[in-house]
């Protein structure tokens, strides 16, 4: 008799660990793909209680594989030698014609990958990471005075009902 799922993890929902919150603020993303993760057991204990940043980290294409460096993940206080080196370099899961399509976007000039967030998916670690264009300055201040005017016309509209 097949178990039902109990949890909404275990349903499939995602749950959200962290974001990177200034990508999205310094670059204009082209697409986002959802890639797996090579993590050992204590760094997935420590992602379930939300001991990880995403800000300083970035990605790279080296070879065949794709690695994401910076991300920092607290060493789990019950883990003791089994602790890994909290912004040591991961793989990045990925099929080889994505790798291949994504070295060839990046090779372009202006083109970077960034890591957008991550979360849990039926019980995977999973990162999204954007393949990305820089902003430059006038596009930020865009961006913002549209956030402002949409702002106000919410504003606007929630006092008129």
């Amino acid at each position: 008799m097949p178990k039902h799922p109990t949890t909404p993890t275990e349903r499939g929902a995602k749950h959200l660990v962290a974001t990177n919150r200034r990508a999205r603020h310094e670059y204009e993303i082209l697409e986002p793909y959802e890639v797996g993760i090579s993590l050992a057991g204590t760094e997935v204990k420590s992602i379930r209680s939300s001991k990880v940043s995403l800000q300083e980290a970035y990605c790279r294409i080296e070879g065949n594989e794709a690695w994401i460096y910076g991300m920092y993940i607290q060493p789990f206080p019950q883990g003791n030698r089994f602790n890994l080196e909290p912004n040591r370099r991961r793989k990045l899961l990925l099929h080889r014609w994505e790798i291949n399509r994504l070295r060839a976007h990046t090779e372009q000039k202006g083109l970077t990958l960034v890591p957008l967030s991550l979360y849990f998916e039926r019980g995977f670690v999973k990162l999204e990471i954007g393949l990305a264009k820089g902003k430059k300055i006038y596009d930020r201040r865009k961006d913002i005075a549209e956030r402002d005017t949409e702002r106000e016309r919410r504003r606007e509209l929630f006092q008129r009902n």
